[in-house]
């Protein structure tokens, strides 16, 4: 626990700083840089110990927010496409069958799939109204998964995914959706506060609720994978957490959702 807070301490005054007081290309910078990781980390995972397949597949996930950022040109995508996949199967010919299809398509797969989903904190921060938003894609699936630990701890009896996630229980559940509702309410008044914005809190709301499941729905995927893979963590970088993956888990899977809710349901006017 210990370690946890000295992370969240350095962690959290990062992101406000690169969010809002640095130049905006530092925000698809942290994003491609936490997308790299994150991808190598599940290439390690799986099992992808080709060392030049794996360089270039965290060089695509890399490269992904940037190519969101200035705008998701379709045939620089497909160019960057092209040349991945070429050097990525001449690899293989060149490894004479060692190394198998199944994980160079489970690396593409991880890729794309970490660094587009977490791509969606760079398309909201393209938004007219940005500063309201930015941060819930981040704020949520954080407030969320504290809460369900700490709610589990201190009340939880009744185990909903024992062989996925054995400390996972629905006291926990039920805690984390209840502070992300509350969260996102009180987000809405301090966003109102500072910025006179009209703010919907019905919208707000289920914010929240969708967050807040979908932020444990990203858990328990990971959950999944590892477990799979018979891996305790993805990696030891952020002590007491693991790897990127083990911290940022949920918000590959919630930073979408808050896009989409954005667009569909706008809370702040």
């Amino acid at each position: 626990m210990r370690n946890r807070v000295i992370v969240a301490c350095i962690g959290v005054p990062v992101i406000l700083l690169v969010l809002f007081v640095l130049p905006d290309p530092c925000t698809p910078a942290l994003i491609a840089v936490l997308s790299a990781l994150g991808t190598y980390e599940a290439m390690g995972a799986i099992g992808m110990n080709h060392p030049r397949i794996a360089l270039y597949t965290a060089a695509l996930a890399l490269a992904i927010p940037f190519w969101v950022y200035f705008g998701e040109r379709r045939i620089i995508g497909l160019l960057v496409l092209l040349i991945y996949l070429t050097v990525v199967f001449l690899e293989a010919f060149a490894s004479g069958f060692r190394v198998k299809i199944e994980r160079v398509g489970s690396a593409f797969f991880f890729a794309l799939f970490i660094s587009y989903c977490l791509s969606s904190v760079v398309r909201i921060g393209s938004l007219y109204l940005r500063d309201s938003y930015i941060l819930l894609p981040i704020f949520i699936p954080f407030l969320v998964d504290a809460a369900a630990m700490l709610t589990g701890m201190r009340f939880g009896k009744r185990t909903i995914t024992p062989r996925l996630s054995p400390h996972k229980t629905l006291e926990g559940c039920i805690g984390g959706l209840a502070v992300g509702i509350l969260a996102c309410i009180l987000y809405g008044v301090a966003v109102h506060l500072i910025t006179d914005a009209n703010v919907n809190y019905y919208f707000l709301t289920v914010y929240g609720l969708l967050g807040g499941i979908f932020t444990q729905i990203g858990d328990l995927a990971f959950s999944y994978i590892k477990r799979t893979r018979k891996v305790k963590d993805f990696g030891n970088i952020l002590p007491g957490h693991g790897g990127v993956l083990d911290r940022f888990d949920s918000m590959i899977f919630c930073a979408p959702l808050v896009e989409l809710l954005i667009h569909w349901l706008p809370a702040f006017r």
